[in-house]
């Protein structure tokens, strides 16, 4: 079993940055990242980080977001970060951490986070 705790959400204004991360318990998995969801959209993958270094950027997101995966030797957790840099308006939603056996972009993950609120403002 896998658990993933998200943290570093909050309300900012258009063009700050903020890093979200997500603590995962349990086996190592191969892919790590991030989806969000809008209020009236469908969930969307963000970024995605296989174990071998091998990444997936939503186009919306490339050259602002970076994504990033450690696994600290003093730890029994594997972190994922989400670098978020001049958000715009649109980046507004509920941020959700993701793990899986398998490298995907659809929602056919095995392991959900709760979600973090990520508010951009004007």
């Amino acid at each position: 079993q896998v658990h993933l705790e998200e943290s570093g959400g909050g309300l900012v204004q258009a063009g700050a940055s903020l890093r979200l991360s997500c603590a995962a318990s349990g086996r190592l998995m191969y892919a790590m990242g991030w989806f969000r969801q809008a209020p009236g959209k469908e969930r969307e993958c963000v970024a995605i980080m296989t174990h071998t270094a091998n990444t997936f950027y939503e186009d919306s997101v490339k050259g602002r977001f970076t994504i990033s995966r450690d696994s600290p030797r003093d730890s029994a957790k594997n972190m994922v970060y989400l670098q978020m840099n001049n958000l715009k308006l649109e980046d507004t939603a509920i941020y959700y951490c993701v793990a899986g056996f398998q490298f995907r972009t659809d929602v056919r993950y095995d392991y959900w986070g709760q979600g973090t609120q990520v508010t951009v403002s004007s």
